[in-house]
């Protein structure tokens, strides 16, 4: 059963770890990597990743990408969401800090944006509207 628009908002919220896919050119399928993301509801979802990556490079050269979130407990639930990309900028620090604290426990998150900000090299955020989604509940009623 497909989800409401409030359900698969809030399912997106949630934190789970997003199946990013873009298109990787002619003669290729999409490039489809696990991602960390921010989404609140009625908002953009936004994405961090390396400006020198691939992902990067496909990302800006395609204009948009699809983000996929499912779970399989204690109903298989899925949403997916395509659109363009609104916004690159320069990641900051308070943007590090805000999508590590989404995925790591609290007494983690200083440590991993501390290594993350001296270690993983320059970084760039892609922020996705929302514009076609794909959702289900196979366990709903």
């Amino acid at each position: 059963m497909a989800l409401t628009r409030e359900e698969r908002e809030q399912f997106l919220a949630e934190p789970h770890i997003a199946a990013l896919a873009v298109d990787a050119g002619a003669g290729r399928a999409p490039l489809t990597v696990p991602i960390w993301y921010q989404y609140e509801p009625g908002g953009d979802a936004w994405i961090m990743t390396g400006l020198d990556s691939r992902k990067s490079g496909l990302i800006q050269a395609a204009g948009r990408f699809s983000l996929l979130v499912d779970r399989t407990e204690p109903t298989m639930r899925y949403v997916s969401v395509e659109g363009p990309v609104v916004g690159t900028t320069p990641a900051t620090l308070e943007e590090l800090r805000e999508i590590s604290a989404r995925y790591l426990p609290a007494e983690k998150v200083e440590a991993y944006v501390d290594f993350s900000w001296k270690n993983h090299g320059e970084q760039v955020v892609f922020r996705l509207r929302p514009e076609r989604w794909v959702s289900s509940d196979l366990g709903q009623d």
